[in-house]
């Protein structure tokens, strides 16, 4: 029988399938792809319902879009009847060789056909039909972003409306997402499940141990030894024990990163948003997304890093270059990176003098960031972000090469390993050179992370923070109101705000109604270069008016102002800023009243 008596015979068996289903012939693998790809257009015509959607809307093996999706779409462009076509091109699965035996048209009569040799769970094929048609022309451009080289275009403006729906919404929910990052989420989720279940996600680390066993097995003589290790050169294949099988089944399904577990399966809902994570990093490309995840964990398995939070690496000064302190606006933890330490030549020298030394405060750095890591809240409406403040004061400039290398190779860990970990990059008292050092990395950033790189000079410090960090939670360094071992203020205590307009005068009153309280405030002003003086006014107009701080003019200062007054006699503490210059100035304050006669008992 020919191919052509095959193909006629193929289209009679299509339209008697309901009567004459037993009675279909079997055809071979390679000619049932070639006639479901010509038949596949009158197979779409003939379907009475939306069951062949459910069972066809699942991701095709490459070499299935070849021999069916491509060909149909090509001969689509001229097909009138747009509804037919956009079926059709989500139709050609491919099916397992028993499916195959048994007719493509089974499916309809299958129960079994919606779990069939699907890459996506069922209940995720279900939310993708019920999006309807609607959905089908920004699906089909979303694939072909994710699958054309040349979709460059797209990817930027996916890119772009993405910045606008995730800037402030880092952890979202599923639900929430737009349908091209269900989409990309759902096929990542599939080749991960697939990568675990089959052994598959160490493939780098398999192929090195391949090597070593290959290696080894030239020297091995005795037959009894060889029943573990079978290696094949000519095929580069090994053959592992059915013991070592079962233990690298077990940690595989296991694996989890950051304490969250990878297997999609598990229904961990931690696990899509640390898996949004590598997405967002790679455009929404769930293959380039995949790959960043395994090379981070061959990356953290070759450098174990998953134990480096119990080494010990501290130095004395350490400390003072980076730490945590503090929330910002949205709850993200803050980290200081203070580069000023560095101009110190011995603390520079014992830091980068030897390759040594600089391998460990890297890996010192890595560690604090682990340690911050594991503190985060991957579940939906949580924090899994940091914010970064460097601060650029003194650092050593550019001729220091140990110093400039060592920050590209930490940028780009903390780039290709971290994906969507940081917030915002804030660099604080920056200098002239900085710009043009930071034109020479920027080659070596992607486009999002230098998105999130906010710069200010030192006479706007204070301003760029507050944009970002309540005046509360900004250390008095940095021109806010949080001080080392308080016992006074906590960040608790909020600060109020005044704004003191160009050329005017504004009163801030603390009231003071009883005798014998000590009375207490902090207060920061945006800019100083201001007219400023402290008072306490009597309630009683008969008294004089007692002067806490003499008025001055304040210019510019690093730390904030606190100061105490005990009343005698009810009133209230009067601070008083004259703004004389043409700029708005803000004030951020708070205050406390506290009874001696209570504390003293």
């Amino acid at each position: 029988m020919d191919v052509n008596e095959k193909k006629d015979e193929t289209e009679v068996v299509k339209k008697n399938m309901s009567e004459n289903v037993e009675k279909e012939e079997i055809v071979s693998k390679t000619e049932d792809a070639k006639v479901a790809a010509e038949a596949n257009g009158d197979h779409i015509k003939h379907a009475k319902d939306g069951e062949n959607a459910k069972t066809a809307n699942v991701s095709l093996p490459i070499s299935d879009k070849e021999n069916g999706v491509a060909k149909h779409d090509e001969n689509a462009k001229d097909d009138k009847n747009a509804k037919d076509d956009e079926n059709a091109k989500t139709t050609n699965v491919s099916l397992p060789i028993s499916d195959k035996e048994n007719g493509v048209e089974n499916a309809k009569h299958d129960e079994n056909a919606k779990t069939t040799n699907v890459s996506l769970p069922i209940s995720n094929k279900e939310n993708s039909v019920e999006n309807g048609k609607e959905n089908v022309k920004e699906s089909e451009k979303i694939d072909k972003c994710l699958s054309n080289e040349n979709g460059n275009e797209i990817a930027t403006k996916i890119e772009k409306d993405r910045d606008l729906s995730l800037i402030s919404d880092e952890n979202a929910f599923v639900a929430d997402l737009k349908e091209y990052e269900k989409r990309a989420l759902l096929d990542l989720k599939s080749k991960l499940e697939e990568a675990i279940l089959t052994h598959k996600l160490f493939k780098k680390a398999k192929n090195n141990e391949e090597k070593i066993e290959e290696e080894s097995s030239d020297k091995i003589t005795d037959e009894n030894e060889k029943q573990d290790i079978v290696a094949d050169k000519g095929k580069d294949k090994m053959i592992v024990t059915e013991k070592d099988d079962k233990a690298d089944e077990e940690v595989d399904k296991d694996i989890a990163l950051w304490g969250v577990p990878l297997l999609p399966s598990k229904g961990d809902s931690a696990t899509d948003i640390l898996l949004f994570k590598f997405l967002v990093a790679r455009d929404f490309k769930p293959n380039d997304a995949f790959e960043m995840l395994r090379n981070t964990l061959e990356w953290r398995k070759e450098n174990k890093i998953d134990s480096i939070t119990e080494e010990e690496l501290s130095e004395s000064f350490y400390d003072t270059v980076g730490y945590m302190k503090g929330l910002d606006r949205e709850g993200h933890p803050v980290c200081y990176n203070v580069y000023g330490v560095f101009d110190d030549e011995a603390t520079y020298n014992k830091t980068f003098g030897t390759e040594a030394s600089r391998e460990k405060f890297l890996r010192w750095r890595l560690q604090l960031l682990e340690k911050e890591i594991r503190k985060l809240d991957f579940r939906h409406g949580g924090v899994s972000k940091l914010l970064q403040i460097n601060d650029l004061k003194n650092a050593p400039g550019p001729s220091r090469r140990d110093l400039r290398l060592a920050t590209k190779r930490a940028v780009g860990i903390l780039q290709d390993n971290y994906p969507e970990f940081v917030s915002r990059n804030i660099f604080i008292n920056v200098p002239f050179w900085y710009y043009a050092f930071n034109a020479i990395l920027s080659p070596f950033l992607t486009q999002r992370t230098k998105s999130k790189f906010v710069f200010s000079r030192p006479s706007r410090v204070t301003e760029t923070l507050l944009k970002y960090i309540a005046a509360e939670e900004i250390p008095i360094i940095y021109g806010g109101l949080q001080r080392e071992n308080d016992p006074d203020f906590s960040t608790q205590d909020a600060a109020s705000e005044v704004n003191v307009k160009a050329g005017t005068t504004e009163n801030i009153e603390i009231p003071a109604p009883e005798v014998g309280n000590s009375l207490m405030w902090d207060l920061t002003i945006v800019g100083w270069d201001v007219n400023y003086k402290e008072e306490f006014v009597p309630t009683d107009e008969g008294s004089y008016t007692v002067i806490v701080k003499k008025g001055r003019k304040i210019s510019w200062q690093h730390e904030s102002i606190r100061n105490t007054f005990a009343n005698k006699e009810p009133g209230k503490v009067v601070i008083t800023i004259e703004n004389s210059i043409f700029k708005k100035k803000r004030v951020f304050y708070r205050y406390k009243i506290k009874n001696n006669h209570a504390s003293s008992s």
